[in-house]
């Protein structure tokens, strides 16, 4: 048995199409999701249980219900209800929504992972709230982040093709397109899998960049002043007055 490259070169133009709806929807979920996983983090924080408990019921619904059982319900009950959307827009707000759920516990982590004195400090030297978070809280939350929310957007790169069953021609629909014309599943699913991979690569590359740039801003943030160092150490309120 022979691996026929012109199945895969004779179709080139529909993987094409395929991998760049792929890359849309990755696109666009995550920009949906990380927006509503900011709001939902620090909704967690806000004092009282109702927010926190509301905050963790959304978390515990969307991480313990098949992706693919949540985009059916998305699917299916907007149109009971009376919502009619195309198949993309369904499957990219199921795929953001769903997202959420894993971007909101590690924003939620990365914001407790800072000490509250670190922000109480930068007030305390005259730092406006704004300029505080942009100095002292925003560069180490983000370095924390990054790391982990890109596997989370591997994941969810990965569960864009549960989108082909409703439809979406994205990379895995085209290809099931291709190999129903060409009776080739093994060219066209290598040919699948090795455009995934490049994608994950291409997604892993920004992010260490990203990580990299951060990690620059961070260290540069931390000499932007002799007094907040002193005021931004955990020591300080040790010493004596």
């Amino acid at each position: 048995m022979n691996f026929d490259t012109s199945v895969i070169t004779g179709h080139l133009p529909q993987f094409i199409e395929g991998i760049g709806l792929t890359a849309e929807i990755t696109v666009v979920a995550f920009l949906l999701g990380y927006a509503a996983a900011i709001l939902l983090a620090m909704a967690a924080l806000l004092p009282g249980r109702a927010p926190g408990l509301l905050v963790s019921g959304y978390v515990t619904l969307f991480r313990s219900v098949p992706f693919i059982i949540t985009l059916f319900i998305v699917y299916y009950g907007l149109p009971f209800a009376g919502l009619r959307l195309p198949a993309y827009a369904v499957g990219t707000v199921a795929l953001g929504l769903n997202a959420a759920a894993y971007y909101t516990e590690v924003i939620r982590a990365a914001l407790l992972a800072v000490p509250r004195g670190q922000m109480d400090a930068a007030r305390a030297i005259g730092l406006s709230f704004p300029r505080a978070m942009h100095l002292v809280l925003a560069p180490q939350v983000f370095r924390t982040v990054v790391p982990p929310s890109t596997s989370v957007t591997l994941s969810m790169m990965k569960d864009s093709a549960v989108l082909s069953s409703i439809t979406v021609p994205e990379l895995t629909y085209q290809g099931l397109l291709v190999q129903g014309d060409t009776f080739a599943p093994v060219e066209v699913f290598v040919a699948v899998t090795l455009l995934y991979w490049g994608l994950a690569l291409l997604i892993a590359g920004v992010a260490r960049r990203l990580e990299r740039r951060l990690s620059r801003t961070h260290a540069r943030t931390q000499r932007f002043s002799p007094l907040a160092a002193k005021y931004l150490s955990l020591e300080w309120r040790d010493r004596p007055a």
